[in-house]
């Protein structure tokens, strides 16, 4: 009895312990055994299955009781029992009752014992995902500091513990050109989190745009409390990321307070992100102002939205910061407008070659289309002003037929005097 109860305590100090390493509750441990012992049965006594599996607070024993009917002839003796078996059990015992025999787990068969041995390892399994998957849950959406385990020299993917769950962290999700080394803690972004088949998967990274908005949340107390609300953000991971914050009320500057002190704030978080470079913009609801500003550092002279409603728009910027609006292969126009929602076409001052030449033939084109439309309107005007053209054009014709006679004229006139010259050679000659 003493050797059981040693057997029992050894039980329950294991079941502890595995909620302290692994964090799985010792309930839920006592549930797996439970079940384990109900199949166990079933295994030994012929598929019977009433089985009833109590803990003994007062021994600190795990008993085990097969319920079996009490008949006068037993036919299945792993379900029936007779009278007189049943009444030493239980004195008041009756044909029909059910009455419940201790069991020792010891006369389990050998297949039984290897079936319950699996399902209680099965439920550790079990409950080391079900603890995983809680402990992501409760990180979802969220920053968490984790530790580096390792690093593949060959994927570069880097296997991170967070708390006491594993998750991975791809080479596509760490910012460019940062080095992870083993063992030191590093901040990532719970993405999102999947089951499968071999337990729940967090999907981290280090270049969501959210990573980013969460930094400022954890920097900037106004943030956190909802004075200001950020807005959007644009980023591309390791070189550069715009943020646009507003300020619901009138007296907090939003921009001042995201960048802190001397640019403490703003400071912490580009140390974080390995010296990227971050754009705080103040929101407005005015999408000219609001694009104006996304295009910072350069100045927008004009921002001409689209007559068609899509959101799409032209600025207008001096001629010596076009390159500046447009960035480094186009890097500051592309995240202005992730950052608004706005396609915007970048356009200089003095406009690209040939551009005013078009502008102006489109109006002309306009203006002739008009007059001609509104020519047909006073049908006695049009026959006053064409007759005016009959009438304008029968003169030229008159004068070019004096012209011509003129000149047939002067053919004439040529001519007898050639005529008169010869007739006085031959007269000199006669």
């Amino acid at each position: 009895m003493k050797k059981n109860r040693e057997s029992e305590d050894n039980l329950f100090e294991a079941l502890t312990l595995i909620e302290k390493e692994k964090g799985i509750p010792a309930s839920f441990m006592l549930e797996q055994i439970t079940k384990a012992i109900v199949t166990a049965c079933k295994n030994s006594y012929g598929g019977n299955d009433d089985v009833a599996v109590k803990y003994n607070k007062t021994t600190g024993q795990l008993e085990a009781y097969l319920n079996k009917t009490v008949v006068e002839e037993v036919n299945d003796i792993n379900r029936e029992i007779t009278l007189s078996s049943a009444r030493n059990i239980s004195p008041t015992a009756a044909l029909g009752d059910k009455v419940a025999i201790r069991l020792n787990p010891k006369s389990f068969g050998r297949i039984a014992v290897m079936t319950a041995r699996n399902m209680i390892r099965q439920g550790i399994r079990d409950g080391e995902k079900e603890q995983a998957l809680s402990e992501y849950q409760s990180k979802l959406q969220d920053i968490v500091t984790a530790t580096v385990e390792q690093v593949d020299p060959n994927t570069g993917n880097a296997t991170l513990k967070l708390g006491k769950a594993i998750a991975i962290l791809p080479k596509s999700d760490q910012v460019a050109g940062e080095v992870l080394k083993v063992g030191e803690p590093i901040k990532v972004y719970v993405l999102n989190v999947k089951s499968g088949d071999r337990g729940p998967r967090a999907i981290i990274s280090r270049t969501h745009p959210d990573f980013v908005k969460k930094l400022f949340e954890e920097q900037v107390p106004e943030i956190f409390d909802g004075t200001v609300e950020v807005k959007s953000v644009s980023r591309e991971a390791g070189s550069r990321t715009k943020i646009a914050v507003f300020s619901k009320d009138s007296d907090v500057d939003a921009v001042g307070a995201c960048i802190g002190p001397k640019g403490t704030r703003v400071g912490n978080i580009v140390s974080q992100l390995n010296g990227e470079k971050i754009d705080i913009i103040e929101y407005n609801e005015d999408p000219v102002e609001f694009i104006k500003k996304a295009l910072s550092p350069a100045d927008v002279l004009k921002v001409t939205l689209a007559a068609s409603g899509d959101k799409s728009c032209k600025a207008t910027v001096p001629d010596s910061q076009l390159s500046l609006a447009i960035g480094n292969k186009g890097q500051n126009v592309r995240l202005a407008a992730k950052l608004t929602g706005w396609k915007i076409d970048i356009r200089p001052e003095s406009g690209f070659f040939g551009e005013e030449e078009e502008e102006e033939e489109t109006p002309a084109a306009e203006t002739a289309e008009d007059t001609i439309e509104e020519a047909p309107a006073d049908e006695t005007a049009s026959e006053d002003t064409a007759a005016e053209d009959t009438e304008q054009t029968e003169e030229p014709v008159e004068e070019e037929d004096s012209q011509e006679a003129s000149e047939i004229t002067e053919e004439t006139d040529d001519e007898s005097e050639e005529e008169a010259v010869e007739d006085t050679d031959e007269e000199t000659d006669e």
